[in-house]
């Protein structure tokens, strides 16, 4: 892999963190699937990627008024919480299965965007 590869590969999911569409799943498919890496090895570079994307995008959110404060911290808190005992066990968690479960769960995803309907404005 060549390091204009990896840049093009971080500057697209950038883009996608950017509108809050899960450049960092993406990001993990591309390591996962694409480089051949270890899964939890590509979950901690999700996790270091998540950061300063995460930061820069949410810096344009608040100040055009998108952050509901009140839902914010409740759901950081508890995601905060989550994040690290997910984070606990995935470690104890065969590799292979956990890859399977993160198939699974893009799966889940993607089809439930496909079938998903537009909410009505009003």
């Amino acid at each position: 892999m060549t390091a204009a590869v990896a840049i093009a590969a971080g500057a697209a999911c950038g883009v996608l963190s950017g509108f809050g569409i899960g450049g960092g799943s993406l990001l993990m498919v591309w390591m996962t699937a694409v480089l051949q890496m270890e899964q939890r090895t590509a979950q901690a570079i999700n996790l270091l990627f998540f950061l300063p994307t995460a930061a820069a995008s949410l810096i344009f959110h608040v100040k055009s008024g998108q952050v509901a404060w009140k839902a914010t911290v409740p759901a950081a808190l508890a995601g905060l919480a989550t994040a690290a005992l997910s984070a606990w066990v995935a470690t104890m968690i065969d590799a292979a299965l956990l890859r399977k479960v993160f198939g699974v769960f893009l799966l889940f995803v993607g089809v439930s965007e496909i079938f998903r309907k537009p909410k009505k404005k009003g």
